[in-house]
């Protein structure tokens, strides 16, 4: 491949929108992108309208010791899916996977709705999980598709601000569905809003005709299978280890030991198989492994915020959920309005400096958050979440174009995959890594082992405490959480160092084929 012409800043003077956006399809782009955010809204609102009606649930079904394999079998099904949604949609197109991806979260989700015990509607959200991994990355992928390179910032904002309305909106539905009407309509309002962008994906959204059509099309069931349990494995250790067990107990030792040694063999099989579902290429080019480390530490950094800062709310602070939910919600107000305005900064000084920008932007912020004052005022978090938010929108956008910009149509599906993949690993090891933290400092400070879930209880429970102790309670949750972003900062920091010695400082931007301009 000849090395494309790209203008000083690393960008080109001027993107064509792709093949989705051929000429005579512009006119389709507006219920296609209505059906991406309803699409897109499935997967948003899931875990926060859910999370309201645990307690509904529990009283219903019994199950409280597994009642945390509601979001874990989720969040397992859809990461171990990504790579694999993310091959077939380059293989066999985009629309016939996000049509699978919508049907299948549909039959999950009523399949929920029907569920008659705990270990029941674990199995169901599984299924839910399995659509919802189609569901996050080809609809960012079918939005690449959509927009030439200096509009796609406009619909990754639409699609950032569908999780900031799904961050407000879905706790206040979940809690009204579970506390009027009943549990299981969490479930069932997905059907009418699924049927909705079924319907407008098949009318509206028409994919090029390939140029080169494939006869024989080589599906690497094996590499599916192999990737599908190595990371089941892997992400199974990492979200029960120090929950469910200790670190250094035996199923601990022995998933993650069943991990690396699955994880050996997925190499030797994907780099036989004619079509792999993980391209060596994916971690050979420069450009996609430096996003693909730096979203992973991206996605590390964001479980300080995301977890711990409204525990941080209600015990340090005293407010109660819904001020405590506000307080972390200016975040996802933030970031859409600063992705949307981030290609006047990225086609002036090119997608890496932006993101560095961004990112430096972000280590400050998370330096802050051990400064604040104990207890503080409910405003100065809420200042720091905004600027966060400002700083990470800047950061994480433009690596996605970028990205998706440095390959053909035909691989895009695969590079969004991974480097949505990196961003969900780095979840769960953040969600293990920062969670033995807090309460190893709580252990410390307390004299006693620590447990960050068991202390919140504790001290939500008025009058249940001596003053003096609640006191000593919220200063080791306060302590507890600064090292928790000082943790958050050091993966900021990590993710700056990727951007400056291993992302190429212009990226390599193709130029469409002159057929798919508008």
């Amino acid at each position: 491949m000849s090395e494309p012409s790209t203008s000083p800043a690393g960008t080109p003077p001027a993107a064509s929108a792709g093949p989705a956006a051929a000429p005579g399809r512009a006119e389709r782009r507006g219920p296609v992108v209505a059906a991406l955010m309803l699409g897109m809204g499935l997967a948003a609102v899931d875990g926060t309208i859910v999370s309201t009606a645990v307690p509904q649930i529990v009283g219903d079904l019994g199950g409280l010791a597994v009642f945390s394999w509601l979001f874990s079998g989720y969040l397992l099904a859809v990461t171990v899916t990504l790579p694999v949604y993310g091959k077939l949609s380059d293989t066999f197109g985009r629309k016939p996977v996000l049509v699978a991806g919508v049907v299948l979260f549909l039959i999950g989700s009523l399949l929920c709705a029907t569920a008659w015990s705990m270990a029941s509607l674990i199995a169901f959200r599984v299924v839910q999980g399995l659509g919802g991994g189609a569901l996050q990355g080809t609809i960012q992928t079918i939005a690449a598709d959509l927009y030439p390179l200096e509009e796609r910032p406009k619909i990754q904002a639409r699609l950032s601000s569908v999780w900031a309305a799904s961050s407000v909106a879905g706790p206040a539905a979940g809690g009204l569905l579970a506390g009027y009407a009943d549990w299981r309509w969490i479930f069932l309002i997905n059907l009418p809003v699924g049927l909705v962008a079924l319907w407008l994906i098949h009318r509206h959204l028409v994919e090029p005709a390939r140029t080169a059509p494939r006869a024989r099309v080589r599906i690497d069931w094996a590499g599916a299978l192999c990737v599908f349990a190595t990371g089941a494995l892997l992400l199974t250790a990492l979200v029960q280890g120090g929950v469910a067990w200790p670190w250094l107990s035996a199923p601990s030792l022995a998933l993650l030991g069943g991990a690396v040694a699955l994880g050996a063999v997925t190499v030797l099989v994907e780099r036989r198989a004619a079509e792999p579902i993980i391209p060596g290429w994916v971690w050979r080019r420069r450009t996609i492994a430096a996003v693909n480390l730096a979203l992973g530490a991206l996605g590390l950094l964001m479980v300080a915020p995301t977890v711990f800062l409204p525990t941080y709310a209600q015990t340090v602070l005293g407010l109660g959920p819904i001020a405590a939910g506000f307080v972390l919600s200016v975040m996802t107000l933030s970031w859409p309005v600063s992705a949307a305005l981030s290609n006047r900064v990225y086609t002036r000084i090119g997608f890496r400096l932006t993101a560095v920008l961004g990112i430096s932007g972000a280590l400050l912020v998370l330096l802050a958050f051990p400064l604040l004052p104990f207890p503080g005022e409910p405003w100065q978090p809420a200042l720091l979440m905004l600027l966060l938010g400002a700083a990470l929108g800047l950061f994480q956008l433009p690596l996605i174009v970028g990205v998706q910009s440095t390959v053909p149509y035909g691989e895009r599906g695969t590079t969004t995959a991974s480097v949505l993949f990196c961003r969900q690993v780095g979840q769960s090891v953040g969600a293990a890594v920062f969670g033995a933290v807090a309460n190893g400092v709580l252990a410390a400070r307390l004299g006693r082992d620590g447990d960050l879930d068991a202390l919140t209880r504790a001290l939500d429970s008025p009058g249940s405490l001596p003053a003096a102790t609640a006191d000593t309670m919220r200063r080791a949750v306060d302590a507890a959480v600064d090292y928790v972003h000082l943790g958050a900062a050091a993966a900021a920091a990590l993710a700056l160092l990727v951007l400056l010695t291993l992302a190429p400082r212009r990226f390599p931007v193709l130029k469409e084929a002159a057929g798919h301009e508008e």
